[in-house]
């Protein structure tokens, strides 16, 4: 019977050690696994704030873009103001011309006219 029980008492001591060292292993691979899950959180974080980054780069890229769109089209009303000013001038100058020598030739016909009945 003592060798039963002594038997049964070094099965039960070689199970515990074994127990503990299983759960030694279980420690050390948890341990591991959560370092791995907090290196890729790390990683994930850097790779979403250097997308983050990019697209801030790309939205002021395309606003510099858009302002010097902008800036453009304004140059080139104002361009294409000026010359229509310009062709506006022209052709009221030409108008007022046109209507001198008409008004000349009026009074010229005028004083003709006069001119025979005296």
């Amino acid at each position: 019977m003592k060798k039963l029980f002594l038997g049964a008492i070094a099965l039960t001591l070689a199970v515990s050690v074994t127990s503990c060292r299983d759960t030694k292993k279980e420690e050390d691979t948890a341990s591991e696994a959560v370092e791995e899950v907090g290196e890729a959180l790390k990683e994930a974080g850097n790779e979403a704030a250097e997308a983050t980054n990019e697209a801030v780069d790309a939205a002021k890229e395309a606003a510099d873009d858009a302002v010097e769109a902008t800036g453009d089209a304004v140059d080139a009303a104002k361009e294409a103001t000026g010359e229509a000013v310009e062709a506006v001038k022209e052709t009221a100058g030409d108008a007022v011309d046109a209507a001198k020598e008409g008004a000349e030739k009026v009074t010229d016909a005028a004083k003709d006219a006069l001119k025979k009945k005296h």
